[in-house]
């Protein structure tokens, strides 16, 4: 699988969602916040630091849960609204 470059604006992106997870971490270890995600606390070094920009889904999903933060609300803090993404309301 061949992967394509990262954007300017992925690269901006990853570090923004380092900054909301290293911010929502808090006091927490990063060992402690890793083994509760089920990530290896490398992986979660390199998403804290943005040097992973594109963490897959799940893992954004487990780190979210294990610092009590809603989807929505982590997407919303690295732009998710920056593109159009708006979501449509039902």
């Amino acid at each position: 699988m061949v992967r394509m470059p990262l954007t300017p604006a992925d690269v901006e992106r990853g570090e923004r969602l380092g900054t909301v997870l290293r911010q929502a971490r808090g006091s927490r270890t990063m060992l402690d916040v890793a083994l509760d995600a089920g990530i290896s606390p490398e992986t979660l070094r390199k998403i804290e630091t943005g040097r992973v920009a594109t963490p897959a889904f799940s893992t954004i999903a487990a780190l979210a849960d294990a610092l009590g933060l809603s989807l929505d609300a982590v997407w919303a803090e690295i732009g998710g609204r920056e593109r159009g993404t708006e979501q449509v309301a039902s």
